[in-house]
């Protein structure tokens, strides 16, 4: 680990803030301002990601030694490291926030992996940064234990997501207000080591056509275009075009796992949007459980419901739009730009289509046979409290070769784990469902595909262990009490979402009734 050399290729090649004053102020004319991270005073590692670890050679004894932690602690600096913060800035739920920038993530630099891959190291809560605003930079914690845990599950779900190699506690209390309601208590702060090719996102952009910084957007959109295409030296306005295309190609393929798996990010601010189309800042997401297209997992937008499960295509959609405007300068022409907006709108309905069927154990789209059963399964799964994951791991072990005199009793028995309150099943609901499921047999049949054949592709796309926020927060106990076990074994479990596991049932359980309206466990809020 001593002899791991680390790259500046952001920061040589675009320009930064010439004030090295580590204050909190407008920074302009800047991609990024120089920062160091804020020492810690007693560092101890939680965990870190074997995966993540093996791509950079890093062995169980450097992630277990005195130097990984302190370097990803914010302590020390391998060679090559020249720590930054990234200036952006965002449209925060559908208004211009302005600045925002790395308020508490700093860059350490970019490392190569075995994958040749070229990979940027980022720290995030480890101090305050020009962009902190009013905040003090740091992350306690509850959000920290969330993000690593998560970045790992998404990958391994081959969702596209920034990745996380360690957690480490700092050994310090922060002070948050969990609940916003003005009772801010101590908390234990955290550091989350992120890991992604790159940490750009639609903010980046937007900030340099905002305030009319033509050069420096240009200079921008370059270095990311040559960054996936480096035989490209000067691009030119077809290759914006090409590019911007891509964009939105990535950031609908990620749209579309994350509503396969029913994942909700929760913030989906265009600061919070990646340019790589990965899953980027962890903040209140949640899976639904309760199948709900109008839930949210975030407490800000529970009136509003802008982010919420079904709206994420729209808005996703949105965003690329005001990437569209930003970019604007540098294309100027409306109706090219309006063409890729438009192919980027069915494009996610292709998408979407052939992933609703894929679920259902089909390989393609037969309009015939399956505009009615996704529209009429979308309706069932909100008849009474379904949750999505057993809802559809369970189907996939139904015998679809049932009689046709089956009485709907048996017929619906094998869902019946998939209800969160069975009383809700009245008889026209029960009847309305058992209809379903005779349509989904004969669209079975018409495709000749096998009990065998349709389980098996079934549990492929349809994952059986997710991160459900209650188990999230009985790890984030755990670790407060100094057990670090769950996290460990959440990690395990995590590796394998789509296998049986029978030795792990105790994590393939429907949200417990604590758990309804228990802090962490349902709603949550954005104070990390």
């Amino acid at each position: 680990m001593k002899n791991w050399i680390f790259e500046d290729y952001f920061t040589r090649q675009l320009p930064g803030d010439q004030n090295l004053d580590n204050t909190i102020r407008q920074v302009y004319d800047a991609c990024y301002s120089w920062v160091n991270p804020t020492p810690v005073k007693h560092p101890k590692r939680i965990a870190f990601s074997k995966e993540v670890a093996k791509n950079f050679n890093l062995s169980d004894i450097d992630c277990h030694s005195e130097l990984f932690v302190n370097v990803f602690s914010g302590n020390k600096r391998l060679q090559g490291m020249k720590p930054y913060a990234m200036c952006y800035g965002g449209h925060q739920f559908g208004q211009w926030a302005g600045q925002l920038g790395d308020g508490r993530a700093i860059n350490l630099g970019e490392a190569k992996g075995n994958d040749g891959q070229l990979w940027t190291f980022q720290l995030k809560g480890s101090g305050i940064t020009p962009y902190a605003r009013s905040a003090d930079g740091l992350a306690v914690l509850r959000s920290s234990i969330r993000e690593f845990l998560c970045s790992e599950a998404m990958f391994h779900l081959g969702i596209p997501t920034t990745r996380a190699l360690s957690i480490i506690l700092t050994g310090e209390e922060v002070r948050r207000d969990m609940f916003y309601d003005g009772n801010p208590q101590m908390e234990p702060g955290a550091i989350v080591c992120r890991v992604a090719p790159s940490f750009l996102r639609i903010g980046n952009f937007e900030i340099h056509s905002a305030r009319n910084e033509i050069g420096n957007l240009k200079k921008l959109v370059d270095f990311t275009i040559q960054m996936e295409f480096p035989v490209l030296e000067t691009p030119s306005k077809e290759d914006y075009l090409l590019w911007f295309k891509g964009v939105c190609q990535k950031t609908v393929d990620m749209i579309v796992h994350w509503m396969r798996v029913g994942f909700v990010h929760g913030v989906m601010n265009t600061d919070n949007m990646s340019i790589l189309g990965l899953t980027i800042d962890y903040g209140p997401y949640g899976w639904v459980e309760d199948y709900d297209l109008n839930w949210t997992p975030n407490t800000t937008d529970a009136s509003s419901r802008r982010y919420c499960f079904g709206n994420q295509p729209d808005i996703a959609m949105w965003n690329l739009t005001q990437l569209a405007q930003a970019i604007y300068p540098l294309i100027n022409d409306s109706n090219k730009v309006a063409e890729i907006l438009e192919y980027t709108s069915q494009y996610y309905q292709e998408k979407w289509k052939l992933m609703m069927v894929q679920k259902l154990g089909f390989e393609t789209w037969d309009n015939q046979c399956h505009r009615s059963l996704i529209n009429e399964l979308t309706e069932i799964l909100q008849l009474l409290e379904t949750d999505m994951t057993f809802f559809y791991r369970n189907l996939a072990k139904m015998n679809l070769s049932f009689p046709s005199n089956i009485t709907e009793e048996d017929l619906i028995k094998p869902l019946e784990e998939s209800y969160y309150i069975p009383t809700q099943m009245t008889l026209q609901k029960r009847k309305k469902i058992c209809k379903w499921i005779h349509t989904y047999q004969k669209c079975i049949r018409k495709h000749a595909i096998s009990e065998k054949d349709r389980r098996e592709k079934m549990n492929q796309v349809n994952p059986k262990y997710i991160l459900r926020n209650y188990l999230a927060q009985l790890a984030i106990d755990k670790v407060e009490e100094g057990d670090f076990s769950m996290v460990h074994e959440l990690l395990d479990v995590l590796r394998k979402p789509y296998d049986e596991q029978p030795d792990q049932k105790k994590y393939y359980q429907k949200r417990p009734d604590w758990a309804r309206d228990k802090p962490g466990c349902a709603m949550l809020s954005c104070s990390s």
